[in-house]
Formats: structure tokens, sequence, C-alpha cells
């Protein structure tokens, strides 16, 4: 198979597959040992259903109605009934990437054996994906237990051909019209499959795992940021020293710590502390990057783990055992997934507020040590970056919201059946608020140091080669330097677009070598 291609079995998932399919449109295929998982659970849940015996979500009702015992000429209603009541979301529509990660995870649980689903459903899974047709998901409907129910119901919906989805051409028509247009049968739910699709954390699972992808950028741009205000403030590098940091050894700490120390390397503006006015020590904003950049990316580290785990499970309930079982479980509880999610957006908040204490601290010429008011180009006539740093400053205070754990506020459903709920859909989508801000937030810092150590060059001072090579590429980016003031909005774009596509850490590296 090409690179454009991931192959699912019934186990083996990685972050790195669905990212592939979620931002980068790769097809999917089930693989022949899948394929016959599938048939094999297939073989038990129909064995289960020919018996008069009621089981679980094969021939009962559903949470707070799983005490009623559903007749075999009731089962394909009951399972078409399931989705259609559960497609019950409400206000704005979710992104495409999500909508793709959902319907993945969805289907490589699915593909693991452990549902029941028959193989021709999962296939039409796949086919819906490789076609590019996206449910309309809505934002809210989700308590993050029982899976992600109503997200999860809006995808099953489009397999019945009911509802709405946007098709590869970005226009949203009924499911059925999509389906008919790309060769697609719609399915014909059996017992079990209504809900084997719905129940599973796979919309907070794929978002975490998004979110990681975008934060290992954030925060290896934010340790370049962090060395660049620290050589603009005329700072000192001995603080970065590794046996310095070997004493404590935190491992994300020591990885920032060299980060910044190689963009500082060769640069003729650390080391100035003790010159005009002395200074023992640097500002903990400055001084103390490496142990808040540190954490955050121990915690980006844990937050991995847990997303591992997840992506090699098999959440269902119930589920199809090895032995030939179908038992009920708590495994689509979400917890797991909703802490580190909450855990993340804590991160995000605390890296956010250290950067935008150091654009301050730029801006403030009783702390900048002699660099002009605001780093404007005529302090008075000119307000240079006030206005961006209050930009900045709104944004942190938004993080510091976002920051509230959604795990912590669990609410009861389905008559006190669901009685403790994960809310980790909620965690997730607010997580995707805070990284999308913190990315705001970096390059703003960005902006405010690379125009300082302009300023400093101007002076007679050299910056690093990794600090030139950092200005050059942003200016060729259409980020303009020093000079009077001017609209700001469109430079803060283009510099908010330079981090978030990762071009801040493309430009240094052929300097540094590769970064943590």
């Amino acid at each position: 198979m090409d690179m454009h291609t991931v192959v699912v079995g019934t186990s083996g998932t990685t972050a790195q597959d669905v990212i592939a399919v979620a931002r980068g449109n790769a097809r999917v295929e089930l693989s022949e040992v899948a394929v016959d998982a599938l048939a094999a659970a297939r073989g038990i849940v129909d064995a289960l259903a020919a018996k008069p015996e009621p089981v679980y979500g094969v021939s009962t009702g559903f949470g707070a109605l799983a005490s009623r015992h559903i007749g075999h000429e009731l089962r394909a209603q009951l399972q078409r009934n399931i989705v259609r009541s559960h497609a019950a979301g409400m206000g704005p529509r979710v992104e495409r990437e999500v909508v793709r990660a959902l319907m993945f995870l969805r289907l490589k649980t699915v593909a693991s054996g452990h549902t029941g689903v028959r193989p021709e459903v999962a296939q039409t899974m796949a086919d819906v994906l490789n076609a590019g047709i996206t449910p309309v998901v809505h934002e809210y409907g989700s308590l993050g237990c029982s899976g992600d129910l109503a997200p999860l119901s809006h995808c099953a919906l489009t397999l019945m051909g009911e509802g709405e989805a946007e098709g590869p051409d970005g226009t949203v028509r009924p499911a059925g019209e999509l389906l008919a247009a790309h060769g697609i049968t719609p399915v014909e739910l059996r017992e079990k499959e209504g809900l084997a699709l719905l129940n599973g954390t796979d919309g907070m699972l794929g978002m975490l795992v998004m979110a990681l992808d975008d934060l290992k950028n954030l925060y290896t741009s934010a340790d370049i940021t962090a060395a660049l205000s620290l050589e603009a403030l005329l700072g000192t590098d001995k603080v970065l020293a590794p046996e310095l940091h070997a004493i404590r050894p935190h491992p994300g700490q020591g990885a920032s710590a060299d980060n910044m120390l190689r963009v500082l390397a060769g640069s003729g503006l650390t080391g100035h502390h003790q010159d005009d006015a002395p200074r023992v020590q640097d500002a903990y904003s400055v001084r103390c990057a490496p142990q808040v950049n540190g954490a955050g990316r121990d915690t980006l580290d844990h937050a991995r783990t847990v997303a591992g785990r997840e992506l090699a499970s098999a959440v269902d309930n119930p589920v199809v055992l090895p032995d030939g079982r179908v038992e009920s479980n708590g495994n689509f509880h979400g917890a797991p997934v909703a802490y580190v999610l909450d855990f993340l957006a804590i991160v995000a908040a605390d890296l956010g507020s250290i950067c935008e204490r150091r654009t301050d601290r730029l801006l403030d010429k009783n702390r900048s040590h002699g660099l002009p008011p605001f780093l404007a180009d005529d302090a008075g006539v000119d307000s240079g970056l006030m206005i961006a740093q209050y930009t900045q400053a709104a944004l942190v205070s938004e993080l510091k919201r976002l920051a509230v754990p959604a795990s912590a506020d669990s609410i009861p459903s389905s008559a006190m059946q669901e009685d403790h709920v994960s809310m980790g859909w909620s965690a997730a989508r607010k997580l995707r608020t805070a990284v999308d801000n913190l990315t705001r937030i970096i390059a703003v810092e960005l902006y405010a140091a690379t125009r300082a150590v302009e300023l400093r060059a101007a002076e007679g001072l050299v910056p690093g080669p990794a600090a030139r090579a950092a200005v050059e590429a942003l200016r060729a980016a259409g980020v303009q330097g020093p000079g009077p003031d001017r609209f700001l909005a469109p430079d803060l774009a283009a510099a908010d677009a330079f981090v978030r596509e990762g071009k801040l850490v493309a430009a240094v590296e052929p300097v540094t070598g590769p970064l943590a």
C-alpha cells in the first residue's frame, strides 16, 4: 500500500493513522484479518439473536429501557430507532477533521471483532470516508458517557442514507443523495449494529489526538519564542546549562532548556545583563521558561500514553469476547480521556500566560533594558505594539476560563441510569478553542520578540544565527519589521499562520538541528 492508504486491522491503529485520515484525507481499507474477525463476531451475535433469552443490545431496549425484550419482528426497527432518536445534536457544525476522526475511530473499534457488526457495515463506513462524505455533526449532544452518542448517531444516520452530510465539494445535501452519487448502498441495520455504531469515545479521542499533534508544534515554537525574548531582553543563557537541569531531571524541562540553548547559540545579545542596569537574575517569565514549558511537555507525554491506550481499546457495550460470550461493561465511560483533555487545557493556559508576560516585558520601557516604549518607532506619535499585547492578554484570559475542568461537572441523564458522566466531549471542544488561541498568543510573542531583536541589531548587537533565520523567514512570510504604526491585524494574522503551519520551527531547525 502507498503512504496515502491506512489499513485497518483488528488492532494497531496509531495516532499517525488518525491524523492521516482526519487531516490528510488518506484512504481507508479493511485488512483480511479484520474482515474475518468481523464475520466471526457476527456469527456469535446471530446465534444469540436466535435464542429466546434476552441479550442487552441484541434483543432488548437500551439504557433505562433495557428491561424490555424485543421480538424478532421489531429488531430492525429497534436499531434504526436508536440511531434516529439519538441523532439529537444541536448548535454549530463540528469541523470536518473532527468528524472524519470520529468516523475512522469508530471503524477501528468495529474492525476489532468485539462489536458484532457485519463486515458489510464496516465496509460502508470505509466507503463513506473514502468518498469524502462528512456527516453533519453538531456541537452539543454528548455527555461523554455511553460514548459520544449524539455525534456518532449523526454519523450512523448517514450510513443509513438519512440526515444531512457534506460532499467532497463542501456542499451539504441529503445523505441519501450523496451515497447514491458515489454508488454506496445505505445499510439496513440488524441486531446490535445500531448500538455498536454509537457506543464509543471516538469523538473525544480524535480531538485529543489532533490536539497533541498541534501542541507538539506549539511547545517547540514556544521554546523558540522564549529564547528570542531572552535574547531581545539581553538576558543570560547560563540558566539553560544542562548540568543545572540534570539535577532536577524532569525530561520535558531538559528538552526545553536544550531547545532554547541551541536557539541562542552564537548570539551577541545574551550575557549583557550586567551592563547598564545590572541584574543578578532574569525575571521568572524568562528564567523559568524551561520549567514551565517542560512541565507542559511532560503533560503531553502523559496524555499521549492515555491516547495510546484508548487507541488500543475496543469500546462498546456489550462486547463480544474471544470465548464467545457477549458481556455488558462500562468501558464506554470517557473519564480517562476527559481528564487528560482538561489537563492539556490547564497547561495551554499556563503556557499562554508566561508568553504574554514576556511580551509585556518587551514592551515596557522600565523593564525592557533599553528598548523603546511598546517597541514604537516614535513613541507618543506611534503606539507600537501596545494593543497587540491587549489582544494577547484577552486571549490569555480566555484560556484561563477554558482551563476550568469539564470532567468535574458530571450531570445525570437517562432516568438516573447514566448518573455519572465524563463530559469528555465538552473537554475536547474547549481544548480545541484553547489550542487555537494559544497559537495566536505565541504568534504575538514572536511578533514582538523579532521586532525587538531587529531593534537591538540596529544598535550594533548581533543576534544569533537562529534568531536571524527566524526573522528572515517571518519577513519573507509577509510580516513586516520595525517602523511607523500601520494596520497591525494583517501582520498578526500572518504571524499566526506562520506559527500554526510549523514554519517557525522549520525556519530555525536548519541552524539548530532538530528540536524536541
